[in-house]
């Protein structure tokens, strides 16, 4: 790998945009991509790089934008031998495999709340390599100590939390039971405006008074159903620590099966599922 697609790679990564990773691992006879070259496939279908150029390339090109749509890569071996059946237009007479490799944007949460289930998911986040970011309008709760490993830490009022960050920024957008009234004012703002997952902490009688008032606010039922309530997978949990680990295994459970079956629902891409509950 050259270092222009080692550099693209890593800023990918980093914007949270997904690609695809197309690489020379075998070639035999006269070809014109030796082992190891590699191309890039943005999720625009821009390329950097490149695995030997002409009709090879470009039909990699198009296993590449396949990989991004299905979400998973796969080995394909080409002969670059017009005269043979199945054989790529060329005449150079050689063969290779090309790997394409799918890599997923990087999960980056935002948290509204900055309390015992947000500290808690602010310590297991890192060791899955997940980001986050924390949000709240009292600045003791936003503070490094409490979350030494956030991207962002933002002392902002519900109403002006959209106009503090940028909704395309995250993945997950996690209301975590702080107060009532703001919660629901974080919801009201974001269901039209924040296109990821959206998840709210809350008892079934909170969320059930929480959804009647975006209701009366004017949110459709459509809008409704992207708030995900309860959150988490159903292990049980009662504890901070416990909720935050139900928290993280839905996101992986998700992201795998977003990878292998592309079963999504909603405009947040996400499954459905019952977990966790609060006070």
């Amino acid at each position: 790998m050259n270092r222009e697609v080692a550099r693209e790679s890593v800023r990918l990564l980093e914007g949270r945009r997904p690609f695809v990773r197309a690489t020379v691992v075998r070639a035999v006879g006269s070809v014109p991509g030796k082992a190891g070259a590699t191309m890039i496939v943005r999720d625009d279908g821009s390329t950097v790089g490149t695995v030997g150029g002409a009709a090879l390339e470009e039909r990699v090109k198009e296993l590449a934008r396949d990989a991004l749509r299905e979400r998973r890569g796969d080995l394909h071996h080409f002969d670059l031998q017009k005269w043979r059946e199945g054989g790529m237009p060329s005449l150079c007479g050689g063969s290779v495999d090309v790997a394409l490799e799918y890599v997923p944007a990087t999960p980056h949460l935002l948290l509204w709340g900055g309390g015992h289930v947000a500290q808690a998911l602010a310590r297991l986040l890192p060791t899955l390599e997940y980001d986050y970011s924390i949000a709240d309008d009292r600045p003791e709760y936003v503070a490094p100590e409490k979350f030494p490993h956030a991207l962002r830490r933002v002392v902002a009022a519900p109403e002006t939390l959209w106009e503090r960050l940028t909704p395309t920024e995250f993945t997950h957008l996690y209301v975590l039971g702080y107060d009532a009234a703001k919660d629901l004012e974080v919801l009201r703002r974001s269901v039209d405006r924040f296109p990821g997952a959206i998840g709210l902490i809350a008892s079934r009688s909170k969320r059930e008074h929480m959804f009647a008032d975006l209701r009366r606010a004017g949110i459709p039922d459509e809008g409704l159903a992207r708030i995900r309530s309860p959150i988490g997978i159903a292990i049980g949990a009662e504890s901070p620590a416990e909720i935050a680990v139900s928290i993280v295994a839905e996101i992986v459970r998700d992201e795998h099966a977003d990878r292998e079956t592309d079963a999504s629902v909603g405009p947040a891409g996400v499954v459905a599922s019952h977990g966790v509950d609060a006070a």
